[in-house]
């Protein structure tokens, strides 16, 4: 018989290497459907088909999941058009933004990015990073158009472009206002062309 050497015998079962991101997965529906106080580390494990003690492998508390699928959530790809014109590089963000604010999960996220960043700084945190995302892409917007030779506005301000609009999403989303829809995103683009133009 082979000496074992000291070699013990892995016990139970594999790792399933699907397993984290089923968990956020679930996560975000379940942050998306309830917000954080209604999201419990059971109801995610479940709707998962893992236990418990697999989600606190990998996170310590029921915080750092939310924050984890926050993150997974806001990471939203955000087109940044070269149309030619910046009047039709904002009119194609605008329609993108439009639309997606205006889906189930469009209208939950802005929901959730209010309450989550009021009640926890990192979540926060998250959200300021997708805006300066945002408004860097605004920043490069901008100087294109500058080299294009279009009239843009030395006073133009790319914090100022993206905060006004996402302004409108909060202000909706928490009166239960009907947001804007994707028809409408010339209209709201000749209101920061009107700002930002000689």
């Amino acid at each position: 018989m082979e000496p074992n050497h000291g070699v013990r015998p892995r016990r139970g079962r594999p790792r399933d290497p699907e397993a984290e991101p089923r968990i956020r997965r679930y996560a975000v529906q379940l942050l998306l459907e309830r917000g954080f106080d209604g999201m419990t580390v059971d109801d995610v494990a479940e709707a998962a088909g893992v236990g418990k003690a697999t989600i606190y492998r990998r996170w310590a508390s029921k915080e750092l999941l939310a924050n984890d699928a926050l993150a997974d959530l806001f990471d939203l790809e955000i087109p940044d058009p070269d149309t030619g014109s910046i009047a039709g590089d904002l009119r194609q963000v605008y329609r993108v933004a439009l639309a997606f604010v205006n889906t189930d999960q469009g209208r939950a996220m802005i929901r959730l990015a209010v309450s989550e960043a009021n009640r926890d700084e990192r979540s926060a945190r998250i959200y300021r990073t997708l805006l300066e995302h945002r408004i860097a892409q605004t920043r490069d917007t901008l100087e294109r158009a500058r080299a294009r030779g279009e009239p843009v506005k030395d006073t133009a301000d790319p914090v100022l472009m993206v905060e006004w609009l996402a302004g409108v999403f909060v202000v909706r989303a928490l009166t239960g206002q009907p947001m804007p829809t994707p028809d409408e995103a010339e209209r709201l683009a000749e209101v920061t062309l009107r700002a930002i133009m000689d």
